[in-house]
């Protein structure tokens, strides 16, 4: 029995000790069933049988199903349902058996796994931070199908267990204790076996589980108790709120855990087995999977990064004490990365570290930090106006102004700062690297990092590849970003990049409606119910009208100097037309006062009546579904531009990247993976349609399709 090792004590007490071969995590792959039923027909079998131990070998206790095995299936029939239900059958099978079972839980439990544990008569884990438990399957678009929906909500109840199933949360052992997951915490591994082992010898009639007792009766009361009613009844309109009817799952998961407590326990199994059979093939499931575990765990391995040793940076320095100065300052800190933060006068470098304050200040009245904490935090930025003060950084990052002229003053005077094999970083947004790197001595060490605001929540950065950037300059770039916590996506250079190029689109796609008459209104609806966390105009406000013009004469002066014509890659003539004449209105965004919209000293707001001057006499009746087609498509092809020019160099950090970084609707699965939900032809053919109609602005080349198609997202 490979995967499953089996060991009878003297006690007569069976430790079964899981361990998938070939897996750094046991899972509920192929061999899953055949182990179990062979464990099961063991224990059936034994003499003087008095209670099971399962635990694992592997760090982790065990980490579910097999999701490549799910992304395998394409149809919801007799065989996907057989297949649930012959994974689910042991668990079944365990708690029927006559001696007491304990799960021994020396590492993460989560998923299948901890349906498992829920599955045995007495759960013990070991007080350690990675031993969490928890069924995170709402987050990958399913529903816990191992019997997890059914027997948490047996356990503790509807009203305490409806958030956690339909929000994912995994909870480490002292909190799983108190919300009933577990239910003995035990100091080290050492004392796991044994409190496992003790709990069997002192409750050796405790095998029946509450569920299979007569009148059993749910915690909190069952489906007809009034204040389950309530739960129920509110829990759906919630989230309706919070997912806005785009993902399935959380909805699907509450109805099986009202409905289980309404039938026998057997046919509340089946429920469940035919709500994930609803969920396994769609579009929201397939995306979850691919992009935020396939996708995630390729960044966090580092499948996407160069090959080479880590590197970590042990000093820094920032340059520019500005908002995003102070953010990337507190990002460091955070991580215990030492930083001078300079400016031209000490006031503005202190004002930079007084940004750090007020984020530990906040945190403190959370509870999310002690005074202590704050002032170690504080203690690693040092405000200066001096170069000399971080002379030997191992780690620039240039945040002035984003003007050409400053930054090729700043760069060269301050190189020199910078420790033999350091690394230079630009935050830029939108300027060339490699022209940017023509004031540096050295371009290979060289690169574009570019963060977002606000830096201490966007917890993402563009790293920018200059044309002499080295390889060794990415790598150490990569693990620095990786080092503070943030999540890299590597990028080619171009004007613009990735981020700000379709992040631009989405800004003036939706002054493009304006112009063609859609009620401001219905625009930042459609918005909505797409599924991108504010609207066109609403999001134009807070970045500034002001900026966005002044983006533009950066590329135009750029434009001139390269004795190019037009040289920004994506269309913008939206913004031309309405956001830059707004700025000429002295209406630049909400921190001058208002913009698109107007505010009130109460904190309100409301679009500006204003906006009426931009469209035309004759309104064009532009439905909310078209509204939305036009919104997501213009960023999924700006996207897939940036892919099919090469200036992005992986699916991954596509979808990721307009996620994390943009927005792109998260129940997508990102950009490129929308197109594939959408099918590829399918949503060609939808573009066609909408370039017919609106412009060139929606055309797909033909290379793009092309190189879409022989690509292969990540998880496959």
């Amino acid at each position: 029995m490979e995967d499953f090792q089996y060991e009878k004590n003297t006690d007569g007490i069976v430790t079964v000790t899981m361990d998938m071969a070939g897996q750094s995590a046991n899972t509920m792959n192929e061999n899953f069933v055949p182990a179990f039923d062979k464990t099961l027909d063991r224990l059936r079998a034994e003499d003087n049988l008095k209670g099971v131990v399962f635990t694992s070998a592997k760090k982790t206790f065990f980490a579910g199903g097999d999701l490549n095995l799910i992304l395998q299936v394409e149809k919801s029939d007799a065989q996907t349902l057989h297949y649930i239900e012959e994974n689910k059958r042991p668990y079944r099978e365990l708690e029927k058996l006559q001696v007491p079972v304990v799960a021994a839980i020396n590492g993460a439990a989560l998923g299948g796994g901890y349906e498992l544990c829920l599955a045995c008569n007495y759960r013990v884990v070991v007080d350690e931070p990675h031993a969490v438990v928890g069924l995170p399957e709402v987050t990958l678009g399913l529903l816990p199908g191992a019997g997890g929906v059914v027997r948490l909500t047996a356990l503790i109840g509807l009203e305490a267990a409806a958030p956690l199933l339909t929000e994912g949360r995994q909870l480490q052992p002292a909190s799983a204790l108190a919300a009933g997951l577990v239910d003995e915490v035990v100091d080290d591994q050492e004392g796991l076996l044994p409190a496992a082992r003790a709990w069997i010898l002192a409750n050796p009639d405790s095998h029946t589980q509450p569920w299979d007792k007569k009148g059993f009766k749910y915690p909190g009361g069952d489906a007809l108790t009034p204040r389950v009613r309530q739960v129920a009844t509110m829990g759906s309109a919630m989230l309706v709120s919070k997912t806005r009817g785009l993902m399935p799952a959380p909805e699907v998961i509450l109805d099986v855990a009202v409905n289980s407590m309404r039938m026998n326990f057997d046919q509340a199994l089946r429920v469940e087995s035919r709500g994930i059979c609803k969920l396994i093939t769609t579009p929201e499931c397939k995306a979850a999977i691919t992009s935020f575990f396939f996708g995630m765990q390729a960044i966090k391995s580092g499948k996407v990064r160069p090959a080479g040793e880590r590197w970590k940076a042990t000093n820094s320095a920032i340059l520019g004490a500005g908002m995003m100065g102070g953010g990337i300052a507190w990002a460091h800190a955070s991580r215990g990365l030492r930083t001078a933060l300079k400016d031209m006068k000490i006031e503005q470098a202190e004002k930079g570290k007084g940004y750090s304050a007020t984020l530990a200040d906040k945190r403190i009245k959370r509870g999310q930090m002690t005074e202590q904490q704050k002032d170690g935090l504080l203690g690693l930025i040092a405000p200066t106006t001096d170069n000399d003060s971080f002379k030997g950084a191992d780690l620039i990052i240039e945040a002035v102004f984003e003007d050409v002229s400053l930054k090729e003053k700043v760069i060269p005077e301050t190189f020199a700062m910078l420790s033999d094999d350091g690394v230079y970083g630009s935050n830029t947004s939108t300027l060339p690297i490699s022209l940017l790197a023509q004031s540096c001595p050295d371009p290979a060490r060289f690169i574009g990092l570019h963060f977002f605001s606000p830096v201490d929540k966007m917890k993402v950065v563009e790293i920018i590849l200059g044309e002499k950037t080295s390889e060794e300059t990415l790598r150490k770039s990569y693990d620095y970003v990786q080092q503070i916590g943030y999540m890299p996506i590597v990028v080619n250079d171009s004007r613009g990049f990735f981020t700000s190029r379709v992040f631009g689109t989405y800004l003036d796609e939706g002054q493009q409606l304006i112009l063609d008459g859609m009620n401001p209104v219905a625009i930042e609806r459609a918005a909505w119910i797409a599924g991108m966390p504010i609207g066109p105009l609403a999001v134009h406000d807070e970045v500034s009208l002001v900026l966005s013009k002044k983006v533009y004469d950066t590329h135009k002066a750029l434009d001139e100097r390269l004795g190019v014509e037009n040289g920004f890659p994506a269309d913008i003539r939206g913004s031309r037309d309405v956001a830059f004449k707004l700025v000429e209105l002295d209406r630049g965004g909400r921190q001058y006062g208002g913009g698109f919209y107007q505010y009130s000293d109460d904190g309100t707001k409301k679009l500006w009546d204003g906006l009426s001057q931009f469209q035309p006499n004759e309104k064009t009746d532009i439905s909310v579904e078209e509204a939305i087609d036009r919104l997501l498509y213009r960023q999924a092809i700006e996207t897939l531009r940036c892919f099919d020019e090469g200036v992005l160099r992986t699916e991954v950090e596509a979808n990721l990247g307009g996620i994390f970084a943009i927005g792109f609707p998260p129940h997508t699965g990102g950009a490129l993976q929308f197109i594939r939900g959408i099918g590829i032809d399918r949503f060609t053919s939808r573009a066609a349609e909408l370039a017919g109609t609106w412009g060139d602005r929606f055309v797909v080349a033909e290379s793009a399709i092309e190189r879409l198609r022989q690509s292969e997202p990540v998880a496959a």
